[in-house]
């Protein structure tokens, strides 16, 4: 499945330059203003930070919420508490867009990080060009290489990486690349299965002053309070928010 959504966002993402060329992306990137702070919106505080999502659907759960407004929900988001916002990007599967960030961007003072399958410089232009202060970066479906390239591109345009990983392995990767932002995402990108300790068991690996992100499997006030137990920074909340009245959902989740 992996490699399935990056190929289609890699195929997407040639469409998208056969009418906008990387040079016109990377001008537009340029021409933006500085991207905000995330790290300093999501250093390590008394209480759980969070990553709230702008998420129509996924492959494992198929259609959450028809978000005919995504600037709206971003805004709800931010006022009930949340640190950063995440767009999903993807159409395939996820059914979002750039158009989707850039209202998000416009909405909002909050950092905004791109999620997509990024496997590119020119989806790294692309977030920037579309106002983006994080983009995500997936150790399973990259290279090492590939992912410092990207890594340092997202650094070089003043932006944020959020490294997300899925094992004690990937972890490794990550922590070899210097990532100041590392997720660990308790669902099984090949079987889709979800397993909330996986946190917990990479958690103590993740080294001092690196921002620890918890990723899925949140649904309760509870499920916040184990990643935090757990040693979790932020916890990034899709699902649960969409679904339900998000402010109320965020109140309660940050009181955990």
């Amino acid at each position: 499945m992996l490699d399935s959504l990056v190929a289609g966002a890699l195929a997407d993402a040639s469409e998208r330059r056969a009418t906008r060329s990387l040079a016109e992306v990377e001008s537009a990137a340029l021409a933006r203003p500085a991207a905000i702070d995330a790290l300093a919106h999501l250093a390590p505080a008394d209480r759980i930070k969070i990553i709230a999502e702008v998420k129509r659907s996924s492959p494992s759960r198929g259609a959450l919420a028809e978000i005919a407004d995504p600037a709206a929900l971003a805004r709800s988001y931010e006022t009930g508490g949340a640190s950063v916002i995440s767009v999903l990007t993807e159409g395939r599967k996820f059914g979002g867009s750039l158009a989707d960030l850039e209202a998000v961007r416009a909405a909002v003072s909050l950092p905004v990080l791109r999620k997509d399958f990024i496997a590119e410089p020119y989806q790294v232009f692309e977030a920037r060009a579309a106002g983006a202060d994080l983009v995500l970066l997936i150790v399973a479906a990259l290279e090492q290489p590939l992912m410092r390239e990207l890594y340092a591109l997202i650094g070089e345009l003043g932006m944020t990486a959020l490294v997300e990983t899925h094992s004690a392995a990937e972890l490794d990767r990550a922590i070899d690349l210097g990532a100041g932002l590392i997720g660990v995402n308790a669902r099984n990108l090949s079987t889709f299965e979800l397993d909330q300790d996986l946190f917990g068991t990479l958690a103590d690996r993740i080294p001092a002053g690196v921002v620890k992100v918890a990723e899925s499997a949140v649904k309760t006030p509870a499920d916040v309070a184990h990643y935090r137990a757990a040693g979790a920074d932020v916890v990034l909340i899709g699902e649960a928010l969409v679904t339900g009245d998000p402010v109320a959902t965020l109140t309660e989740f940050l009181g955990s």
